[in-house]
This record gives C-alpha cells, structure tokens and sequence, in this order.
C-alpha cells in the first residue's frame, strides 16, 4: 500500500508550481504593465509623448510578458520533473545493481 510519505515531495512540488503559474503570471502582467510598458516614455522602448500608448501603457507587451512568465514556470515544472525522474531511475538501476551482486 502505497503511503503519503513516498509522494510527500512530489506533492508539495506540484502544489508549489500551481501556485505559482496562478501568482507568476498575473503579477507579471500588471507589474511589468505599470513599471516597464508604462508611463511617459517606455522604460524599454521610449516613444513619442503624443502617443495613444504613453497613457496608460501597452497591455499587448504585458500580456506577452505573462505568457512568457507562464512558460518558465511550465518549463521549470517540466525540467524538474524530467531532473527527478531520471534520479529514480538511476537510483533504481543501482538498485538492481546490488542486488544482483548480492545474489552472486
């Protein structure tokens, strides 16, 4: 029977990458929306004051910077997952390994 203890970490990894895709993503947005696309000027790209954009910022580039934010995460999940699994793996080659050894 399988118990809580064997997937404890697996369980906090997955409840910790939840959360943040939820927090990453949306923070992202409204703070690179007020901090970087924002204001009189662009903080990354400066544009002439006259310009519908210097009002009120660009929301298109601070909804690409939260699709981008989004997929670190993803990726970070995904390459951690990938990390561990090959981990087991090998711990279970080794496993074998000397059992085998002992049976000789």
């Amino acid at each position: 029977m399988l118990t809580f203890g064997l997937f404890r970490g697996v369980l906090i990894k997955l409840v910790l990458f939840s959360i943040s895709l939820a927090i990453v993503p949306i923070s992202s947005y409204f703070l690179s929306e007020k901090y970087i696309w924002a204001g009189k000027y662009f903080v990354l790209f400066p544009i002439h004051p006259s310009s519908t954009l210097s009002v009120a910022g660009n929301s298109n580039y601070a909804a690409i910077t939260a699709v981008c934010a989004a997929n670190i995460v993803l990726f970070g999940y995904i390459g951690l997952s990938v990390l561990e699994d090959s981990q087991s793996l090998k711990e279970n080659e080794d496993k074998k390994l000397s059992e085998s050894r002992k049976e000789r």
